[in-house]
């Protein structure tokens, strides 16, 4: 029934050793990003805001790898879905087992690819959470997976190399039409990635065909994932708008007054989840400025409010790396405009080495913890 000779333990291995190697990377900054965003209580003091430019490189890795990824699982797919219909369909316990652990796998990596793929779209057509589910599946492929290198590691090393075992037993056009399929598999990885990654790599930005997002279209010539509009913050809101710093010392401002103050301007990228980044320049007040004019002591963690009616990230907390950092800025300008009402007029938060869900647009109150 499968006479095509390249659905074999050769093909699967060639195939498999950049898939693992991509998942190895997506997963490990997946964690990266999730800490970022998520971290837990002991680490929230502890997290880096140096390199400025972490979260671009880690989150554009993360996107690009899962984006390869989907190709390499699809090719893997291709060289081993014969053995779906092998009889009997389960030999002995072990052999169960076995189809049991790799029907895990087959299922939570193809779930984990693909919902990704439509988080970087920004469609969520599920009724559970994406960044929560995304987190705990990741556990899942990442241990099925692990299972499945070591069951299978007798015939790995039998085909790893051109001049194993495994491959020596095989006639010599296999070795061509695998390599001719290694060839294909690779430029289809490579295109892919060549048409998004500029979304996040600005100097492939002009080959940004296929990604959903381009780093120059937006207002101010930034992308925008929430809108002003979106977040339900009015126009009223915005007219009286005024911010509140709450500390030992509370105060208000206005925007003129808060415009008076010393201003600062930073050449920071804002990097998205979604796998998208733009390195721009920033002009505003030192978050630490204004902490310290509230009285806070060095060092003091900082929870920033929106005035956004909804959303998971109305309220921000910044542990003290960040909000002792002097390139965190409550910003008031872009590119030496002042801020769009889709960037957050009138002021937002723009802090190195943070995910863009965390640089708070439309900030209306500090609080010095």
């Amino acid at each position: 029934m499968f006479r095509g000779r390249l659905h074999d333990a050769r093909t699967a291995t060639a195939v498999g050793r950049w898939l693992g190697a991509a998942v190895a990377v997506c997963f490990v900054t997946g964690l990266i990003s999730h800490y970022l965003q998520h971290p837990p209580a002991w680490s929230a003091d502890r997290l880096p805001s140096r390199p400025v430019w972490g979260y671009r490189l880690t989150q554009g890795l993360h996107v690009a790898t899962g984006l390869a990824a989907i190709v390499l699982l699809l090719a893997k797919l291709w060289a081993v879905y014969p053995r779906l219909y092998v009889r009997p369909p389960v030999r002995s316990v072990r052999h169960g087992l076995e189809r049991l652990s790799v029907a895990v796998l087959v299922a939570t990596a193809v779930f984990q690819l693909f919902t990704g793929l439509l988080n970087i779209v920004e469609w969520y057509p599920w009724p559970f959470p994406f960044v929560q589910t995304h987190f705990a599946v990741a556990w899942v492929v990442a241990g099925s997976l692990l299972l499945h290198i070591a069951v299978k590691a007798p015939d790995i090393r039998a085909h790893w190399g051109r001049r194993s075992a495994g491959t020596l037993a095989l006639p010599a056009e296999d070795a061509r039409d695998r390599r001719s399929l290694m060839l294909g598999v690779g430029a289809a990885v490579g295109a892919v990635t060549l048409t998004t990654v500029g979304q996040a790599f600005t100097p492939l930005k002009r080959l940004d065909l296929l990604a959903p997002r381009h780093p120059d279209h937006g207002p101010q010539g930034l992308p925008v994932n929430r809108t002003v509009a979106a977040a339900g913050v009015t126009a009223r809101a915005l007219r009286d708008w005024r911010l509140e710093v709450l500390g030992p010392a509370p105060y208000s401002l206005t925007l003129d007054q808060l415009r008076s103050l010393t201003q600062t301007s930073a050449r920071l990228p804002i990097s998205c989840v979604e796998g998208w980044s733009v390195e721009a320049r920033w002009g505003g007040v030192r978050v630490r400025d204004l902490v310290e004019r509230a009285g806070g002591r060095p060092g003091a963690d900082v929870r920033v409010v929106s005035l956004e009616v909804r959303g998971d990230y109305r309220v921000m907390e910044m542990g003290r790396e960040y909000a002792e950092d002097p390139l965190t800025l409550l910003a008031l300008t872009l590119n030496g405009r002042v801020l769009s009402p889709d960037h957050g007029y009138p002021a937002r938060i723009i802090a190195p080495n943070r995910p863009g869900v965390l640089q708070t647009k439309w900030v209306t109150r500090l609080e010095v913890l």
